[in-house]
């Protein structure tokens, strides 16, 4: 490495540590996450009281970082990046978006409980009415699609199949044996924990278990491939990089590429279950109806009326309005990483693989990134400036597999599907007890991701 290369990677990893160090204290989860009894409230009042969430809740809660030293801070980061890197460096511009970002988090953080809340978490995330690159589907017409294909009859009796057997501390015990082989150079965590409302999340290299759960088979198989082999690997993968830390941590603008990929692991371990794929669907209504006005009370009932279970229908919801308002039109958008980024990680891996650079495929484990950013990574990378990543899931470090896969899949996307339908439903009729399983091909035949 030349003289000039080397003081640029100095460089370069001045401003990434920089950059953790400022965005360490500003946990979004943690400044809007209710506390677990609401819950119980709730149902105690049969389901008919807006819980006590506003403002005045949120002012309560004050944030571990003053907002307006960290603003400065972040700003005269942003201006020495543009003055040593150039306002042109490509990964000059990567470190610049997400400071940009971090300064909206704190802005919409400070306006907890108002409608501006939701306007900036539309700004960082998106909406569920933004439509699909290069689509003319939204959002939450996919999602609707996918909650109705994940509630048939069929997914039902398939969920019976999963109960939730295995306590917390047992969970914890084999998560930890499966991850600690994984994430063979590393120290990482799974530990039980009091202070979450999910039944599982990640902070950095540690997988936090709810300690008052209890857990299925299937539910620990996804644990494993999304909360392990995912985010906690792209932060273990972006640490291990000798200049471009920032990759360690991620600003709600990787939140798609990093929630997306996850879901995407689940399904092609086979991890996933229907019960499972129809919560991760239903979110993007929930953030649709929060979004066009429809209050904490409306959107509980609307999951109640499609058979989602009381806590279930719940949760889906909290996770909406937290941050926002429980009487509607501002809420937490970041739900909709899941669905919209699934599409974005498969067609991303459809469109590399179409351009004969199939080689881009195990960028996507390089670190906390968005998409887009992938391009100027890989360049980054070929010139030594970045390093491989240290852990990748096994169809992602072999990718030839991969590349089967998605071929099949894509040249059966020319298939009539509704002709095949047609075909196999003349054969099944034959059978015992399934008539009413059936419906019609319109409300059935689900098209491929858009390219």
């Amino acid at each position: 490495m030349n003289d000039a290369k080397l003081r640029y990677c100095e460089h370069l990893r001045r401003f990434s540590d920089q950059l953790i160090q400022l965005q360490a204290p500003i946990k979004i989860l943690d400044a809007i996450k209710w506390p677990r009894e609401l819950e119980q409230q709730f149902f105690d009042a049969g389901a008919r009281q807006l819980p006590p969430v506003n403002k005045a809740f949120y002012d309560n809660l004050p944030l571990p970082f003053d907002t307006h030293t960290t603003q400065r801070a972040l700003k005269s980061l942003k201006q020495d990046i543009q003055k040593t890197l150039g306002k042109d460096d490509e990964l000059g511009k990567l470190l610049v978006a997400n400071v940009d970002q971090y300064r909206l988090v704190i802005d919409m953080l400070g306006h907890r409980g108002t409608p501006q809340f939701g306007k900036l978490s539309k700004v960082l995330y998106g909406s569920a009415s933004n439509k699909l690159h290069g689509d003319r589907h939204t959002l939450r017409q996919l999602g609707d699609r996918l909650s109705y294909i994940f509630s048939l009859p069929a997914a039902a009796h398939m969920n019976k199949q999963h109960p939730k057997e295995i306590d917390a501390a047992s969970a914890v015990e084999h998560l930890g044996s499966r991850l600690g082989r994984y994430f063979h150079s590393d120290e990482m965590r799974v530990r039980l924990s009091d202070g979450i409302v999910s039944d599982a999340a990640v902070g950095g290299d540690t997988v936090k278990i709810n300690s008052k759960a209890m857990f299925s088979k299937a539910d620990l198989n996804v644990y494993e491939v999304h909360e392990g082999w995912v985010h906690v690997g792209t932060t273990l993968n972006g640490r291990a990089q000798p200049h471009a830390t920032w990759l360690s941590v991620g600003s709600p603008r990787v939140a798609a590429a990093q929630e997306g990929l996850a879901v995407l692991l689940e399904m092609l371990t086979l991890s996933s279950t229907p019960g499972r794929a129809r919560r991760i669907s239903d979110r993007v209504a929930a953030v649709d109806m929060a979004e066009n006005g429809a209050d904490f009370i409306e959107v509980y009932r609307y999951f109640r009326d499609q058979n989602l279970s009381k806590k279930d229908s719940y949760r889906v919801t909290q996770r909406v309005f937290r941050g926002g308002m429980v009487a509607g039109g501002s809420c937490f958008t970041k739900d909709i990483s899941y669905v919209r980024g699934y599409v974005e990680n498969v067609n991303f891996i459809r469109s590399a693989i179409a351009a004969g650079i199939p080689e881009l495929i195990p960028m996507l484990f390089l670190g906390k990134l968005a998409i887009e950013d992938i391009p100027t990574l890989y360049l980054a990378y070929r010139e030594g400036i970045l390093t491989g990543p240290r852990y990748l899931p096994p169809m992602f470090d072999d990718y030839s597999g991969l590349y089967a896969w998605f071929g099949f899949a894509s040249g059966l996307g020319n298939i009539n599907l509704k002709g095949v339908q047609r075909h196999f439903q003349r054969q099944f009729r034959c059978l015992p007890n399934v008539e009413p399983m059936f419906h019609t091909v319109e409300d059935t035949e689900f098209d491929a991701p858009a390219e």
